[in-house]
């Protein structure tokens, strides 16, 4: 699996990332900013609500992101390319989550996402060219 150690690599920090926003998203929660359903009420401007955003973000994107690395390892794709866009994928949702959390610069937000979405398009055209 040499070939792939950036892509594992990727997967590695994916989860450490995953850890530390699970760890962010429950940190000064208080009664008074949650809603009856008792997640944080919905306001940008509230510290609270972006982590807890940042969180649920990065879990919607786990499942493709690490379901198109790691089929893209397994079907024997370019290892350049799988590590290349893996790479991509957390650097820009490593990004995404620091201006998540300590901005509210949605334009730039919604830039950084883009990126690790049509890194995740082109690791699935990559598996799906190599298996057919």
């Amino acid at each position: 699996m040499e070939p792939y150690s950036h892509a594992i690599a990727a997967l590695a920090l994916w989860a450490l990332l995953m850890l530390v926003l699970s760890m962010l998203s429950a940190s000064g929660r208080a009664p008074e900013g949650r809603c009856a359903c008792g997640q944080p009420k919905q306001d940008y401007a509230d510290p609270v609500y972006r982590r807890d955003r940042a969180f649920k973000n990065a879990i919607e994107a786990s499942g493709p992101f690490i379901a198109v690395t790691l089929a893209a390892m397994l079907i024997g794709a370019s290892p350049f390319v799988v590590n290349l866009l893996a790479s991509v994928f957390v650097v820009a949702r490593l990004a995404m989550a620091v201006v998540h959390i300590a901005t509210e610069i949605k334009p730039l937000r919604s830039v950084l996402w883009m990126i690790g979405f049509f890194s995740v398009i082109a690791q699935a055209v990559v598996v799906l060219l190599a298996a057919f």
